[in-house]
């Protein structure tokens, strides 16, 4: 779908006449290709105790250009704030305003990524680590010029080099996580492996997507493929010409399945394992709206959206805990909605069904556990896509405007935070919810 607005205000008059009248200009995201760089200009590394050394060391390791120290009017791609030695809130003044003066120096698309600790321990230590996340989602809405700032949170006993907080770190820095902006990912625990090829991190893994034929399901199935999964394509038989032309294009199969059957579980796991040998990762994405207001909702239209946004990922989800061939560190991720969050007026079935789906994540974490498994949810924002082509222009414009970016998001936007979640790299992030909104400035 087309941002016409953007367009016209980053060009000739366009942009002069946006600048004279302070009008909103949003930039072009640093997306994620192929081949390009991690992240473009030298990373400063903030924070002077040994997390902050090490996580200096592993940056190195990866052929980055490291900066211990700001160099002055230097442009950085980057700044990695360590502050997971925190003991009370006075402990943050130091290193935060250390680093402050080099976000004059951050380049266009440029990251800023905190590594903190969860909040807890005795009050002085629990009311410092909170403050790290007003102080990050706050100092994300200052950024400009396509710039995100985002946070890491380790649990008590997890190191800031542990598996899945480099992948976090890996994945923040990059431009994959363009359209993420004044969120936090929690690591509960050392699990989670880096990848052996960073351009492949799903190289020999089968996925099952469902809800493939078309916008945000496409999307995930091109790119889960494009970093090396196998792909099962999955969508109503309704949506049988475009199911097959996505699963064409990437090399993968289709399956025609209503996922709301009752057996629909058993036969997403029998056509994995009968024509790819197995089965590594399932993304719930198929989803529907039957919007209302609920003082007008009827039995349909509520009851068929939480059958097929939740009740349907329920059952499929007790079928592969059962299943013996869902047990080699399985990973599970839905699209949840920010609606799910915040709500949206006419969306109670909605919305309802988006909250169900993060509560399902988080109580289904740790069945999951016991497998070296994991389950998360993706929460978009606005995304441009046929359905919201379909809103309004002014009600649309709105809705593209109220996030710290200042535009729409795109399918492949929601499909790299999946890829990431759906990766060895995350294995030790679980029951999470990650949004995909540009820190959407309603609600939550």
């Amino acid at each position: 779908m087309t941002d016409t607005y953007a367009r016209l205000v980053n060009r000739g008059l366009g942009r002069d006449l946006a600048r004279k009248l302070g009008l909103p200009q949003p930039a072009e995201l640093r997306r994620y290709r192929s081949g390009q760089p991690l992240i473009e200009g030298p990373v400063l590394v903030g924070g002077s105790g040994p997390g902050a050394d090490a996580i200096a060391a592993e940056l190195l390791s990866w052929g980055l250009d490291v900066r211990r120290h700001a160099v002055p009017k230097e442009k950085l791609g980057g700044i990695v704030l360590v502050l997971d030695t925190l003991e009370a809130p006075g402990d943050l003044e130091h290193p935060v305003l250390a680093a402050a003066p080099s976000l004059r120096d951050l380049a266009p698309g440029g990251r800023v990524v905190t590594v903190s600790r969860v909040p807890g321990g005795p009050p002085a230590t629990a009311a410092a680590r909170q403050g790290v996340d007003g102080l990050l989602r706050s100092l994300a809405k200052e950024l400009r010029a396509g710039a995100t700032g985002n946070g890491i949170l380790l649990a008590e006993d997890v190191s800031p080099t542990a598996p899945s907080a480099l992948g976090a770190l890996r994945f923040f820095l990059s431009g994959r996580s363009a359209f993420v902006d004044g969120q936090f990912v929690r690591v509960t625990s050392g699990e989670g492996r880096l990848p052996d090829d960073a351009e492949a991190p799903l190289a020999g893994k089968v996925a099952v997507v469902t809800g493939a034929a078309r916008g945000i399901g496409a999307a995930i199935a091109r790119t889960l493929h494009r970093d090396g999964a196998t792909v099962v394509a999955v969508d109503v038989p309704a949506a049988g010409d475009h199911l097959a032309e996505v699963a064409n294009g990437i090399r993968g199969t289709a399956l025609q399945l209503d996922i709301t059957r009752d057996d629909a579980g058993q036969r997403i796991i029998d056509h994995a394992v009968h024509r790819h040998g197995r089965l590594d990762i399932v993304v719930h994405n198929a989803g529907i709206t039957r919007d209302k207001l609920l003082v007008n909702m009827d039995p349909t239209r509520w009851g068929s959206v939480i059958e097929v946004n939740i009740a349907a990922q329920l059952r499929i989800n007790e079928a592969l805990l059962a299943s013996g061939h869902f047990r080699s560190a399985p990973r599970i991720v839905s699209v949840a909605s920010t609606s799910g969050i915040a709500g949206n007026r006419g969306q109670t079935n909605y919305a309802a069904s988006k909250g169900a789906v993060m509560g399902m994540v988080r109580a289904t974490a740790p069945l999951l556990g016991q497998y070296g498994g994991s389950i998360n949810a993706v929460a978009p924002g606005f995304i441009e896509t046929e359905m919201t082509a379909r809103i309004p222009f002014a009600t649309r414009e709105i809705a593209r405007r109220l996030n710290s970016l200042q535009q729409g998001g795109q399918p492949g936007d929601v499909a790299e935070a999946i890829s990431f979640l759906a990766g060895d790299a995350a294995g030790g992030i679980s029951g999470e919810v990650l949004r995909v909104c540009g820190q959407n400035l309603v609600g939550a």
